[in-house]
């Protein structure tokens, strides 16, 4: 039997936590002969939730009480590397815990997992449920990625990862930035499903136009050699335009390296040894079962 382990981080959203954890136990219902566990890394919510009511189809949830707010991408972090020393799993899978991920598409993910043996398996983006203005930050974002680091970043947090890849992952620092960036960068088996990126349970986002910008930063700062490489290359072409569009490419020249600069001090948030004692943050665990 396949055992699978969901890593869900929250922070204070503990209703929409409840409706996820209800929506995947429908979801995996009818799906035979695979357990199912999830660890909630709760990110040190000043909100206290009641009493954790365990699914059905769900075996087991362990909860862990951090002791100090580090964000959602550290959650994971740190989820991955706590997992990564437990040996009595197979896959595991990543999601938010505020209905985004959708939970529908769960059953596609393990589906392909087992058709894919030993390939880690993203939800693609094909689709967005939010407004114009954000779809247009995040198609602006898509394509400096692409440009700077020449790959096409198209997923999330959402995904099933092979143990093996668990491991591997569980030693990068650059995870403690970022997830997709580190999982694109790192893991070079990858296989994907179509998702539609869903709506928010309860009230809209909380992330701040900063916050997303830094997020899309910290995405290509983990390719910041690539990313250097090519912003001189970039450099020397305008150089050579200097004499033709002299005031377009000194503009170009000077956003490349204010670029860069902000890539680099992003790339600071991937720090080793945060990272690796990262378990000094844990607070308390329950453990919940039939």
């Amino acid at each position: 039997m396949k055992k699978f382990f969901i890593l869900i981080p929250v922070y204070n959203d503990w209703k929409s936590l409840f409706k996820l954890l209800n929506e995947i136990n429908l979801v995996i219902t009818p799906i035979k002969n695979i357990e199912f566990n999830c660890i909630i890394i709760n990110d040190a919510s000043t909100t206290e939730h009641h009493n954790m009511q365990i699914p059905s189809n769900i075996r087991t949830i362990k909860l862990i009480n951090m002791s100090k707010n580090k964000g959602h991408a550290r959650c994971n972090a740190f989820g991955i590397r706590h997992l990564s020393k437990l040996e009595d799993y197979d896959y595991v899978i990543l999601m938010d815990g505020d209905g985004e991920d959708k939970p529908e598409e769960l059953k596609l993910l393990v589906d392909k997992a087992l058709l894919k043996t030993n390939v880690s398996i993203v939800a693609k983006r094909i689709k967005r449920s939010e407004g114009f203005f954000f779809q247009f930050l995040y198609q602006l974002h898509k394509i400096i990625t692409f440009v700077f680091t020449g790959k096409n970043i198209n997923f999330g947090n959402y995904s099933c990862l092979t143990k093996n890849d668990v491991k591997i992952l569980s030693t990068k620092e650059s995870l403690w930035s970022s997830f997709s960036g580190t999982v694109k960068y790192h893991i070079k088996n990858l296989d994907f499903i179509n998702s539609i990126r869903g709506l928010r349970y309860f009230g809209p986002s909380k992330m701040s136009l900063i916050n997303l910008v830094i997020h899309s930063i910290s995405i290509i700062a983990v390719f910041k050699r690539i990313v250097f490489l090519r912003s001189v290359i970039l450099i020397i072409i305008f150089s050579y335009l200097s004499s033709t569009i002299p005031t377009v490419a000194a503009t170009f020249q000077i956003l490349l390296v204010v670029f860069n600069l902000f890539v680099y001090l992003v790339s600071l948030r991937e720090n080793k040894e945060s990272f690796e004692n990262s378990e000094a943050n844990e607070k308390s665990s329950t453990t919940y079962t039939h």
